[in-house]
């Protein structure tokens, strides 16, 4: 929360941030004067008064247009230099999601947030914990000849979950595992073996990584989620199908937290009791 402070107090910040915002840009008294079309004694004035006064809304807010910073900063209303425009462009990015396992982008991150807890909702199951025939019946139509590469990528990254300090919860809704289980929308036309191997799959991670990894189920038709990850207190990332929207500011990952936190909180299987559901589904593969 910003300071509430007295005229003659935010006088005395605004000298001092102008000075070093015109220090910083490499400008002086004249030439900030002939950028915003006024006499070089106003800029003098505001640098060297004494008294309360401050300069009227107009040159305060040329001056920041002209340094490439906020007349907010200027005058003690932020802490953040960076015009309103600059502050959006590096809270908020859109990146290209290919529809394939090679996505580095999205192995930085985790990499960024090594060490922080990593809340992932996925668009289907959790690509790092497939077995492999199963990525590359998912993914065959978008890999081609890559397939070896992209599916030793998503190996690699199960690798670095293992070694990294990270936690990581996984929500995943009840329909999904279902509509695996038998074989039926997105996954219309999975083999039967594929699928046992599948769920065998998560019954083994799920004892090996277990507190590490945790994976919670939440009933869909009361609670909704859009695919998301949020790393730690570093960002919040949107998959938007072809896209990637990534938030970087405070209140925002703050708000995907609270959300994530809350399908956990009301999740219908605990990551507890996610092995035992496993068992039960896989007695219902057909």
């Amino acid at each position: 929360m910003m300071q509430k402070l007295d005229k003659r107090d935010r006088a005395a910040l605004l000298r001092d941030r102008l000075s070093r915002a015109m220090q910083e840009a490499g400008s002086n008294q004249s030439a900030l004067a002939r950028a915003i079309g006024v006499d070089r004694s106003t800029i003098s004035q505001i640098l060297s008064a004494d008294g309360p006064r401050l300069p009227n809304a107009h040159v305060v807010g040329a001056c920041a247009s002209a340094l490439g910073v906020s007349a907010d900063w200027l005058l003690g209303l932020s802490d953040r230099p960076e015009s309103a425009a600059e502050l959006l462009a590096g809270s908020l990015t859109l990146t290209e999601a290919p529809r394939a396992l090679v996505d580095e982008r999205i192995f930085q991150w985790h990499q960024e947030a090594a060490g922080y807890k990593i809340r992932h909702v996925p668009a289907a199951l959790p690509d790092m914990l497939k077995t492999r025939a199963m990525l590359e019946w998912e993914y065959a139509p978008h890999l081609g000849r890559t397939a070896d590469q992209a599916i030793g990528a998503s190996e690699d990254r199960l690798r670095w979950m293992r070694q990294a300090r990270s936690d990581y919860e996984i929500a995943l809704p009840l329909h999904e595992l279902d509509s695996f289980v038998h074989a039926c929308g997105y996954y219309a036309g999975l083999p039967r073996e594929t699928r046992l191997e599948q769920i065998d799959r998560f019954l083994d991670l799920a004892d090996q990584l277990y507190p590490r990894l945790r994976v919670y189920l939440f009933d869909a038709r009361r609670l909704y989620s859009a695919p998301v990850t949020v790393f730690g207190p570093l960002l919040a990332v949107f998959y938007a199908g072809g896209h990637y929207m990534a938030f970087r500011d405070r209140d925002r990952i703050e708000t995907f937290t609270l959300h994530f936190d809350r399908l956990v909180r009301e999740a219908e299987i605990s990551a507890r009791a996610f092995p035992e559901h496993l068992r039960a589904l896989r007695d219902r593969v057909r």
